[in-house]
């Protein structure tokens, strides 16, 4: 792991693989776009989030009343969009489904698109992932279960696209350059929430909510066509990449060790300490991201008390944050390594320290400063963007320690995160249900 790889330099940032960087950094875009778009939507979906004069009883009924009811009574929003009675508890249940969804295919996706490429399982899961975006204000129309089966679907979709991507990496990124090149489509997400809190609500007031799922739907599917188009799973097959970058990527990647494609060796996987501390740091890392993601548009909203499209645009600046420190951290990683500053694992440790203890510092400070409007967002900018170190520590992680099996350690990774995002969101939508919002 912390063999020194070569420093002989193939072509830069006019190069293919920095091209494919970007169109991964837009696949992320897109995906977390399409998750994220039901957190800000559920304001105005909602009455319980709506403007006065709308009914707030629906707040305080079981899940079960509201699951035996799906086509309950709905009233319209100003915009003649359908506004609905979801409990928080109903709507914890709803924002964790994708997770579940997620959770179902990471291991075997990861150990697929290893087998069979990456480039097909990625566009298929994110083709899909498009569609049921454009599908879901129908869904809602049918009832909260129908959202929810619709959501886990979805999960299942983006679970085969988010997994697959270190098999690509595996076979594209030169040793030197993996922090900067998976920290460049890494960012994608960061961005992608960035931009759907920050137009969403505006989407929402002049449009109506469900404008929102049709936008970045149409948006994953004119991706998706990208891809298809410009992505190969490996440098050898691509018809447009030049010779000099192609053999510097094949010479920097021959210096590895490698062993013959042999079955999944799970027994040494299990005895191995360097794993079980990714795993442990993803399940730490996706605890707080989840929650961030899922109820900052809602608390921001009823903390500071904006409306909708203020709430959405106040909700994105944390995420312009982390979308810099991303890009930031893995350049710095990079450096670190290429000036011999300091060893691959000291790195690794070095990002996934910050990245942790950071954001957990100032969680734990938010409860305390929320009479301060200006220390309210400083905190809630500084947690997503700290966070996101982590993409140049345990995150990429698997690339170093085991680079043939990165795919499928990296669908059990994110099992590991998602569990804790399914724990960490259904439990704060039963805690809010239970007693109401602490703000």
């Amino acid at each position: 792991m912390d063999e020194k790889p070569s420093t002989r330099k193939g072509p830069d940032f006019c190069s293919l693989r920095y091209g494919l960087a970007l169109i991964m950094h837009f696949s992320n875009f897109t995906m977390i776009t399409q998750r994220v778009s039901l957190s800000i939507a559920i304001i105005a979906m909602v009455n319980s989030t709506q403007h006065h004069g709308l009914s707030n009883v629906s707040t305080e009924e079981p899940l079960a009343e509201t699951l035996n009811n799906p086509s309950r009574s709905f009233k319209k929003f100003n915009t003649g969009a359908s506004v609905y009675e979801w409990s928080p508890e109903t709507q914890g249940i709803i924002f964790s489904s994708i997770s579940y969804g997620i959770i179902l295919t990471l291991i075997p996706s990861g150990y697929l698109a290893g087998i069979f490429g990456a480039k097909q399982m990625l566009g298929a899961g994110l083709l899909t992932s498009s569609l049921l975006t454009l599908f879901t204000p129908l869904a809602a129309d049918f009832g909260v279960i129908l959202v929810i089966v619709t959501r886990t679907v979805q999960g299942m979709a983006q679970g085969m696209a988010w997994t697959g991507q270190f098999t690509i990496w595996a076979k594209w990124a030169p040793p030197l350059e993996r922090s900067k090149l998976t920290s460049i489509a890494g960012s994608g997400a960061a961005f992608g929430s960035f931009i759907i809190l920050c137009v969403g609500g505006l989407i929402s007031q002049a449009l109506g909510w469900p404008f929102i799922f049709y936008i970045f739907g149409i948006i994953g599917c004119v991706c998706c066509l990208l891809w298809f188009t410009v992505i190969y799973d490996d440098p050898t097959h691509h018809p447009c990449i030049s010779v000099k970058e192609k053999e510097y990527i094949m010479s920097s990647l021959a210096q590895q060790p490698s062993s013959p494609r042999r079955s999944v060796p799970i027994k040494a996987m299990v005895r191995c300490l360097p794993l079980w501390a990714i795993f442990m740091g993803f399940f730490s890392h996706f605890w707080l991201c989840t929650i961030i993601i899922s109820y900052l548009p809602t608390y921001i909203s009823s903390v500071l008390h904006v409306n909708i499209r203020d709430s959405g645009v106040l909700s994105s600046l944390p995420f312009i944050a982390a979308s810099s420190c991303t890009i930031l951290g893995g350049q710095l990683a990079d450096f670190l390594l290429s000036r011999n500053l300091l060893r691959l694992i000291n790195v690794r440790k070095l990002f996934s320290s910050l990245g942790l203890l950071l954001p957990s510092l100032c969680a734990v400070a938010l409860p305390f400063v929320t009479s301060s409007y200006i220390t309210t967002m400083i905190l809630l900018i500084l947690i997503p963007g700290t966070s996101n170190l982590c993409d140049s520590g345990f995150i990429i992680n698997t690339l170093d320690v085991a680079p043939r099996y990165a795919s499928f350690l990296m669908g059990i990774s994110r099992g590991f995160g998602l569990i804790a995002g399914i724990i960490s969101s259904t439990t704060t939508g039963f805690l809010i249900s239970q007693v109401g919002p602490v703000y």
